[in-house]
């Protein structure tokens, strides 16, 4: 669906799955959802462990489902809801976040499981014609032209989450999609914090702890893309989803380092000017606009005082501090499923070196060396990119075992 025929949407009282509601996102979005009970209700809630927060927000936000990832952990959470007697139907397993997110009774899915795992819910969502506001960009790395398709052929409406590319939705002219050409759009411009190494000797980064790895100085995240915002694979990411959800090429797509993190991105215009949206590091604004589109409604966060800001600077990202970047960039302009694999063999080295089995400066040669090693091929349907995700992680591990 074009943005054009998305802006014309008026919405009701819309009915909200949230995949990933324990999560940074997830808890954000409730924190606007509570804001306005007379335009949202919550069908489901989902969390993968997190069994004590969710039946928390159940108790709270009384969902119709709720799904887990375990039969042990809906077991636990089934007791849980039964003491306080909340009628809540809880399931377990991908099946079930599949179930919720296409389910009748929502018309809305907040899609904000990190990772590859939120994949196959986020697509079921667009298949069934569903609002999507994705806030996963793993599922559309991964998938690429076969997520878009399923939007388009299932009149889906697709609406960023991502700070940046929510910035870019809202600089851009109304009917950008439909008639790219008319509008002399020059380029699209992601922000990036430059994460909390941005000053720190290279040389250094060999050492970093986990810990000193996900303290963000801007943003509250979970931990897997904290690590993505300090190698700037998150950005990286970013670029390849600007790439599908824009139809932009990788040469008109730049990345700037925005310490202030104010200016959330930028469209460039062949007259000279440029359009941005600034804003306060917080994800409720995006997350409202998402929500009410193509209405604007209060999100709890404060406006923005400009006499406050004592600066706003720019530079161009360094790519021998930030090779990751260069990578992403590398595996959008190989295409096929040189993105499923470079994201594949990520979450691997991230994981990896969260739990302490590599060093930081590694997570990039992993990647670099599972690229290399992975054959790239063409990609059909959700099996063949499953498929391809399987062989990169199981060659990135056994390059982490050796």
């Amino acid at each position: 669906m074009s943005i054009d025929q998305q802006r014309k949407q008026v919405p009701g009282t819309q009915q909200l799955s949230i995949l990933g509601s324990t999560g940074s996102v997830g808890v954000s979005t409730l924190d606007v959802v509570v804001r306005h009970p007379d335009r949202y209700r919550v069908y489901a809630l989902t969390a993968h462990t997190q069994v004590q927060k969710l039946a928390l927000q159940c108790e709270q936000f009384r969902p119709e489902v709720a799904v887990v990832g375990s039969a042990a952990a809906a077991a636990e959470l089934q007791t849980l809801l039964r003491e306080k007697k909340i009628a809540t139907q809880v399931e377990h397993g991908p099946e079930a976040l599949c179930k919720v997110a296409s389910a009748s009774g929502c018309d809305t899915v907040m899609a904000a499981i990190v990772g590859a795992a939120g994949l196959a819910s986020s697509l079921a969502a667009a298949q069934a014609g569903k609002k999507v506001l994705l806030a996963n960009k793993e599922a559309l790395v991964m998938s690429g032209q076969l997520f878009i398709n399923a939007i388009i052929e299932n009149g889906a409406t697709l609406l960023p989450i991502d700070s940046e590319h929510n910035a870019i939705f809202q600089c851009l002219p109304r009917d950008y999609q439909r008639q790219p050409d008319r509008h002399g759009v020059r380029r699209i411009v992601l922000t990036a914090s430059g994460g909390p190494f941005l000053n720190r000797d290279v040389e250094s980064l060999t050492n970093v702890t986990p810990d000193e790895a996900v303290a963000h100085p801007n943003w509250v995240m979970g931990r897997k893309i904290s690590v993505d915002s300090a190698t700037m694979m998150n950005k990286g990411l970013e670029v390849i989803e600007a790439h599908w959800l824009f139809a932009t090429p990788a040469e008109q797509i730049e990345v700037v380092i925005h310490p202030q993190s104010v200016i959330h991105s930028m469209v460039s215009y062949a007259d000279g000017s440029m359009l941005a949206q600034l804003g306060n590091p917080d994800m409720r604004t995006p997350i409202a606009y998402g929500l009410a589109y193509p209405d604007r409604i209060d999100s709890g966060v404060a406006p923005l005082d400009l006499t406050q800001i004592a600066k706003l600077s720019f530079e161009a990202p360094d790519l021998k501090r930030f090779p990751c970047l260069a990578l992403a960039f590398d595996a959008l302009k190989t295409g096929r499923s040189a993105p499923t694999i470079l994201n594949a063999s990520n979450e691997i080295a991230v994981q990896a070196f969260l739990d302490g089995k590599i060093g930081f400066r590694m997570i990039d040669q992993i990647i670099a060396r599972t690229l290399d090693k992975v054959a790239v091929t063409d990609i059909q349907d959700l099996a063949g990119i499953l498929e391809q995700d399987r062989i990169a992680r199981a060659t990135a591990e056994a390059f982490i075992a050796s």
